[in-house]
């Protein structure tokens, strides 16, 4: 007798209480890995999002997992609010703008430097977030640099070294008690990126290559 061939399994859609969980996660280890650097306790993290340590584990099988993440969703948001300005308004300089102030509220000038040498730099998710990023902004000041909106002699890596850094607290200083200050120094610097140039750079527009290199 034959049998019927086995009907393949569908697969199966995470529950929305389970990416609810998932999310809360995320939120919390985010938060916490700005206040209190990578090495929080899980636990902690755990309390934080309303979810059981069990929860953690399941979503994220170990610290690097969660780190990862977090720096994956913090690069993604920053690239999706520069997309939706673009999208919005057509307007290259305001989705320049979108972007810096976007990455200073999510704290990636904190979190970024989080992947040191003992994670894997070259995990697939990673890269793909980072280069999304990376073309995005190069895009977005390619076309303000054509409107006559962005002063020529600026590479990325010039703006991803000034949003770090200014948006990074001084020593002594706590990161949540400076926000009232960050966004008005990044305008400031912001102000300075636009055409015609008031004074010359020197050296030559710095890439994101060049950053790698250093």
């Amino acid at each position: 007798m034959q049998t019927a061939p086995l009907a393949p399994r569908k697969a199966t859609r995470p529950r929305a209480d389970a990416l609810r969980n998932r999310e809360r996660i995320v939120i919390a280890a985010r938060e916490m890995f700005v206040e209190y650097g990578p090495e929080v306790p899980l636990d902690e993290i755990a309390r934080r999002a309303g979810v059981g340590n069990a929860t953690v584990y399941r979503n994220f099988p170990d610290r690097d997992a969660l780190v990862r993440e977090v720096v994956c969703s913090v690069m993604d948001r920053t690239a999706e609010a520069a997309e939706q300005a673009l999208a919005e308004t057509g307007d290259a300089f305001a989705a320049l703008e979108r972007f810096v102030h976007t990455a200073a509220d999510e704290r990636i000038s904190a979190l970024c430097p989080m992947i040191s040498s003992t994670f894997d730099q070259h995990h697939p998710d990673l890269e793909a977030s980072r280069r999304r990023v990376e073309e995005l902004v190069a895009e977005v000041m390619d076309r303000a640099k054509a409107a006559g909106q962005l002063r020529g002699d600026v590479g990325v890596g010039d703006l991803m070294v000034v949003v770090a850094q200014l948006s990074r607290p001084p020593a002594g200083a706590d990161c949540l008690s400076i926000d009232r200050f960050v966004h008005r120094h990044l305008q400031l610097f912001l102000d300075g990126l636009r055409a015609p140039a008031r004074s010359t750079l020197p050296g030559t527009a710095v890439t994101m290559e060049d950053l790698r290199q250093a």
